[in-house]
């Protein structure tokens, strides 16, 4: 009887040696594809970030090289020394700080109420949400100006919030709408049974379980914010005080010859708070977007 089950054991074994050996070369196929997309991806940054360090030399030849052997600070000097850089970078926090705060408060009530209540144009509502992420940008920006001049809001942060607000909202309420569904019914019941108030609820053990997708749609919000370039060359047309931190690239551009040292400067001074702030939610926005609450 041992012997037996020895020699399945083994031919068990073999079997899936065999099945290792025919599944590698697909294997590394697929990690080798894996590093060439990282490769594409990663090579504009580093290109980027090499041109912010080369001389202007370096820059202008006709002879471009992946290295350089004389890095320089004087594009990020030039960078610095542009009247109201600071400003612009300030506006760009404020900003983009403002629209993750609201969209995640807003969007987490708003993704309750569509989950956990049950009311008249209910499924309207949600089918609305995602026509509206159909909408180009682009074909609401006249309509968005006509509107913010009647408010009185044109020339100010106003202005860049409250469209990147109502663009960010619909697909947060759409994907938080996945998490507040997976809380279990039962546990709000356990909670209210308790004791706890419905807004006890809300706040103490819903919004806890609901956080990482928060992240993952605060990341959404603050890049796309972050890198907006179109609302705030059209609602930002005199007062540059109120201008964002990409207007400051148009600093560089100049009619007889672009200086790209200094694009690429300020492009990697612009890349800096979006990577440090997703490495500061990185562990929670893998969580959130592989889905962290389960019944």
């Amino acid at each position: 009887m041992s012997a037996t089950t020895d020699h399945t054991v083994r031919g068990g074994a073999r079997r899936i040696r065999t099945l290792l050996r025919v599944k590698r070369p697909g294997r590394l196929a697929a990690e080798a594809a894996a590093l060439l997309i990282a490769v594409a991806v990663a090579f504009p940054l580093y290109w980027m970030v090499l041109s912010a360090f080369k001389p202007a030399g370096e820059i202008q030849s006709t002879d471009p090289r992946p290295w350089t052997l004389a890095p320089s600070l004087d594009s990020f000097r030039r960078v610095f020394e542009q009247q109201d850089f600071g400003r612009y970078f300030l506006n760009s926090l404020l900003v983009a700080g403002t629209v993750v705060i609201l969209s995640a408060l807003i969007a987490f009530l708003a993704a309750t109420a569509v989950t956990r209540f049950r009311f008249k144009f209910r499924t309207t509502l949600l089918i609305m949400f995602l026509v509206a992420q159909m909408v180009p940008v682009e074909a609401l920006t006249i309509p968005l100006f006509f509107l913010m001049r009647d408010f009185g809001q044109l020339n100010t942060l106003g202005s860049l919030i409250l469209p990147h607000l109502a663009f960010s909202l619909p697909f947060a309420i759409w994907m938080l709408r996945g998490f507040v569904r997976a809380v279990p019914e039962a546990l709000e019941e356990a909670a209210y049974i308790d004791g706890a108030s419905r807004t006890r609820f809300l706040w103490q053990i819903l919004f806890p379980l609901v956080f990482p997708g928060l992240v993952a749609t605060s990341v959404f919000s603050f890049i796309t914010t972050w890198n907006d370039f179109l609302f705030a060359k059209s609602f930002i047309i005199s007062d540059t005080s109120q201008s964002t931190l990409p207007m400051a690239l148009l600093v560089f551009f100049k009619p007889d010859e672009n200086d790209w040292g200094g694009i690429m400067a300020a492009s990697t001074v612009m890349t800096i708070p979006v990577l440090v702030f997703f490495v500061l939610v990185q562990r929670r926005l893998v969580s959130g977007l592989g889905g962290a609450v389960k019944d």
